[in-house]
């Protein structure tokens, strides 16, 4: 407890307000915080595309155009792609029990012969 500082006191003014009373020793100002330098290594972001586009003259909007339309159109490619992909799955099924179901019940025509 003998490092905490004392309490301010509080006093009435004569004109009836309240005023603080500075401490007799004020605590010393801490030392200024020294920064802390933290070099973090990562590579830098592809922006192969952005360099282009202000190279070639065009402006700012055609560059916040890439960096807005370019990551959405890789979620719509693979949206489409899942799509495809399960689209053939069912197709294999499909057909894969067509051909079962001719074998079963075609007779001797939908066999092979040996």
């Amino acid at each position: 407890m003998e490092s905490l500082p004392e309490p301010a006191r509080v006093v009435l003014l004569p004109d009836g307000t309240h005023a603080y009373l500075p401490t007799a020793n004020p605590p010393a100002p801490a030392a200024a915080p020294v920064p802390v330098v933290q070099h973090i290594h990562h590579a830098p972001p592809d922006r192969t595309v952005q360099r282009l586009t202000l190279g070639a003259g065009a402006g700012a909007g055609a560059v916040a155009a890439g960096v807005y339309f370019g990551p959405l159109l890789v979620g719509v490619l693979t949206a489409i792609a899942a799509n495809l992909a399960l689209l053939a799955l069912i197709a294999a099924v499909c057909a894969w029990g067509v051909v079962t179901v001719v074998k079963n019940t075609g007779g001797h025509h939908g066999k092979r012969r040996g």
